[in-house]
C-alpha cells in the first residue's frame, strides 16, 4: 500500500473513532478521551489508536479497561462508516508522548525559573573597573 493511502486511512479512522467515542459510546468508564493519532499497519490489517485522557494512574487504568470493552463496538461503527473491503483490527494504546512532552515543558520552566533567580541573586556589575 502507498504511504498516502495509509495516511488518509489513519486520518479517517481518527476522525470517525473520535466521533464514535464522543457521541455513540455510552460507557461511563471511557470518560474524557482524546485521540491523538492513529497508526495503520502497511497491510491495513491493524489500526493502533493512540489516546490520552484526564486523571491519575487509576483513572487511566479504568479508561483502558473501558476502551477494551468498547473496542468491538468501535470497530463495527468504523465498518459502517468507512467504505473498506476489510476493516482493520482496532487496538487502543495510551499515548505516553503527551506525558513526556508535559514533563519536558515542566523541566524547561524550572530551568528558566532557576536562571531568573540566579540573575536576581547575582551581584550587580562593578562599573569602577573601567
Amino acid at each position: 500500500m502507498s504511504a498516502s493511502r495509509t495516511e488518509r486511512l489513519s486520518e479517517q479512522i481518527k476522525a470517525e473513532a473520535s466521533h464514535v467515542l464522543a457521541r455513540d459510546v455510552h460507557d461511563p468508564g471511557v470518560g474524557f478521551v482524546t485521540i491523538t493519532r492513529v497508526r495503520v499497519s502497511p497491510d491495513l490489517q491493524v489500526a493502533h489508536i493512540y489516546y490520552t485522557g484526564l486523571g491519575d494512574a487509576a483513572a487511566q487504568r479504568a479508561t483502558e479497561k473501558a476502551l477494551e470493552r468498547v473496542t468491538p463496538f468501535v470497530r463495527r461503527q468504523l465498518a459502517q462508516r468507512l467504505r473498506l473491503r476489510r476493516v482493520p483490527e482496532v487496538a487502543f494504546v495510551f499515548d505516553k508522548s503527551i506525558a513526556h512532552q508535559a514533563r519536558v515543558e515542566e523541566l524547561l520552566q524550572e530551568i528558566h525559573a532557576n536562571d531568573a533567580r540566579a540573575a536576581q541573586d547575582a551581584p550587580p556589575p562593578d562599573d569602577s573597573e573601567q
